[in-house]
C-alpha cells in the first residue's frame, strides 16, 4: 500500500491529534504502550522459555550423553566388547563406561545422599570447564581423590583438601551381619554443572577407584553413548538394542526426561497463547482510538472528500494512522524485550532484594541462573503476528471513514 504525499501528509496530522483531542492521543499513546508491553512479553517468555529447555538438555545430555546402555542386574560383565560394537556402529560419536550408584556421604557429622560416578580419565576432563575450586589432575586412580558438586560441598561443609568419608551399606559379610563399607576420600576439586540436583549430589572418582568401592570388580554399570543427532539417537541405537536384548537396555534421554521436556513443552505452548491473548486486548485499543478519532474528524473527512479525496485515499490514511501504532509498540517492544533479557540477572537480583522472596530457587527450577535462549524466526512470527493483528483492528474505523457521505455531515453544518 503505496501513500501519496498528500494521504501521508493527512496521516502525519491525525497521529499527533490537536489540543482539542488530548483525550484521543492518550488513548493512542495507551495503545502503543499496551501493544509494546504485550510484545515485550512475548519476546522475554519465549526466549526465557527456550533458554530453560535448551540449557537443560546441554547440561544433562552435555553430562550423561544422548543414552544409556544399562545391563539387567546393574553389572555388565563383557563390557569392552559391548563397548567395542557401541563404537563400531554407525552415528555414534563416543561411547564411554561409567559406573552410577547412589551412596551416603559423611563430613563432620553431617551424612548428605550421594550419587558417586566412576568415570574414565577422558570423562573426568569433559569436568575442566565446570571446575571453581581444586584440580580436577589430582583424580588419578587408587588416588583416593574424588570432585564433588558446590551444593554437596556446601551441605557438608567441605572444601577442598577435605577428607570426606563414603559409606556403601553393601559391605563385607560377618558373623555379626553385614558391616558397611567406609572409605575417606580427599575432596580434590570442586565443580558446578548448573543443574542442582546434579550439584547437590554427584561425588565423581576415577573408574578403578569406584570399583574398588562397590566391590564390583573389572565390571561397569552402564555405557554412556553419545550420537550425532540427538533427535535420531533410538534409530542410530536400534541395532544396538536388537543385539543386546536380553542383557541390557537402552534407554535414550527422551526416556528419561520425558516428563520435565513434555511439561516445557506444554507450558511454553500454553504462555504463547495467553500473552498472545495480552496482544490481542492492547490491539483493541487501537481500535477504539480509531473509532474515536473517526467520530471526531467527521466534518473534516466530508470537507476532504468534497476536495477531491476518494474513499480509496481515506482508508489509507486511517489504515496508516492506526498501522504506525501498531508498529511503532512493536518495535519498542522488541527493543524492551531483548534489553530486560540482557540484564535478566541483575533485574531478578533487584526484585529478590526489593521483595525480600528467592525468585529463582536452584531446587525447585533446576538451574542456578535464569536462562535465555531468542530464535530469531520465533521473534519474527511475533512481530509479524503483532502488525497483523494491528492492521485488522484499522480496518472497520477506516472503512466507516471512507463509507463518509459529505452531504449528510455538511448539511447540518
Amino acid at each position: 500500500m503505496i501513500l501519496s504525499p498528500f494521504e501521508w501528509t493527512i496521516a502525519k496530522r491525525y497521529m499527533l491529534p490537536g489540543k482539542g483531542e488530548r483525550f484521543i492521543a492518550l488513548v493512542a499513546g495507551i495503545s502503543l504502550v499496551a501493544v509494546m508491553l504485550g510484545v515485550a512479553a512475548l519476546v522475554i517468555v519465549m526466549s526465557v522459555m527456550n533458554g530453560f529447555r535448551a540449557e537443560l538438555f546441554d547440561k544433562i545430555v552435555g553430562l550423561n550423553g544422548h543414552a544409556i546402555i544399562q545391563a539387567y542386574g546393574g553389572r555388565l560383565d563383557n563390557w569392552q566388547d559391548v563397548l567395542k560394537d557401541v563404537q563400531d556402529t554407525p552415528g555414534v560419536v563416543r561411547a564411554s563406561p561409567l559406573i552410577e550408584q547412589p551412596l551416603l556421604a559423611s563430613f563432620n557429622g553431617r551424612v548428605e545422599a550421594i550419587l558417586v560416578r566412576g568415570n574414565t580419565p577422558a570423562d573426568i576432563g569433559r569436568l575442566k570447564e565446570k571446575v571453581k575450586t581444586g584440580n580436577l589432575a589430582d583424580l588419578r586412580p587408587d588416588s583416593n581423590n574424588v570432585a564433588i558438586g558446590t551444593q554437596l560441598a556446601q551441605n557438608l561443609g567441605a572444601q577442598v583438601g577435605d577428607m570426606i568419608t563414603v559409606i556403601n551399606p553393601q559391605g563385607r559379610a560377618t558373623p555379626f551381619g553385614t558391616v558397611p563399607r567406609q572409605i575417606s576420600y580427599r575432596v580434590a576439586a570442586i565443580f558446578e554443572i548448573g543443574v542442582y540436583d546434579y550439584d547437590n549430589a554427584f561425588v565423581v572418582m576415577p573408574m578403578r577407584d569406584a570399583q574398588t568401592l562397590l566391590l564390583t570388580g573389572d565390571t561397569v554399570g552402564m555405557i554412556e553413548v553419545t550420537t550425532t543427532n540427538p533427535d535420531r539417537v533410538g534409530e542410530i541405537l536400534a541395532p544396538v538394542q536388537r543385539k543386546l536384548a536380553g542383557r541390557a537396555v537402552v534407554t535414550d534421554w527422551k526416556t528419561i526426561n520425558a516428563s520435565l521436556f513434555e511439561a516445557l513443552a506444554v507450558e511454553r505452548v500454553a504462555m504463547f497463547v495467553v500473552l498472545s491473548i495480552i496482544v490481542l486486548v492492547a490491539v483493541f485499543n487501537i481500535l477504539s482510538s480509531l473509532i474515536m478519532l473517526v467520530r471526531a474528524k467527521t466534518r473534516d473527512i466530508a470537507i476532504l472528500r468534497t476536495m477531491g479525496a476518494t474513499r480509496r485515499s481515506l482508508l489509507k490514511v486511517f489504515v496508516t494512522t492506526g498501522f504506525c501504532i501498531g508498529a511503532l509498540g512493536t518495535v519498542a517492544g522488541v527493543i524492551i524485550g531483548f534489553i530486560f533479557l540482557y540484564f535478566r540477572q541483575p533485574i531478578v537480583h533487584a526484585v529478590e532484594i526489593v521483595t525480600g522472596q528467592n525468585l529463582w530457587d536452584p531446587s525447585i527450577r533446576f538451574l542456578t541462573e535464569l536462562p535465555s535462549r531468542s530464535d530469531p524466526v520465533e521473534v519474527a512470527v511475533i512481530c509479524v503476528m503483532s502488525l497483523i493483528f494491528s492492521f485488522l483492528a484499522t480496518l472497520y474505523p477506516a472503512y466507516k471513514a471512507a463509507s463518509t457521505d459529505p452531504v449528510q455531515v455538511l448539511r447540518y453544518e
